[in-house]
């Protein structure tokens, strides 16, 4: 039997924080901006620095299915392919991309919003 690596205690290290960004964001460009630094900073976590997380290595696409991109480069690394395919990484940006892009659609949902700062 196989061990499971568990990163449910840095997502609820992370959580409140992400929460806070995206509930202020006032543009969708925001709320992709917050997730990415979120999943940069949960990448350095769960790897302890093993793999660096560039910002364009990730990125929210919310129309899209699964709602997230990420970049070709890691999956021929030894250390993320073993730690995504036998732990809860996978679930854990699930969830994190889940509430990115529910606020990403309530945001779009008010273009004035956005329209309104960027007339600023």
């Amino acid at each position: 039997m196989s061990k499971q690596l568990s990163f449910t205690k840095i997502e609820n290290e992370l959580l409140p924080e992400f929460r806070k960004k995206i509930g202020t964001a006032e543009s969708t460009e925001d709320v992709k901006k917050f997730y990415v630094y979120t999943m940069q900073n949960l990448f350095r976590q769960a790897f302890s620095g093993k793999i660096d997380l560039e910002y364009n290595d990730i990125e929210l696409t919310p129309d899209n299915d699964p709602p997230f991109f990420m970049t070709e480069k890691f999956k021929d690394e030894a250390d993320f392919s073993s730690t995504w395919n036998a732990s809860d990484l996978p679930h854990v940006i699930s969830r994190f991309t889940e509430s990115a892009v529910n606020r990403y659609r309530h945001l779009e949902k008010k273009p004035e919003k956005t329209e309104a700062k960027i007339r600023m």
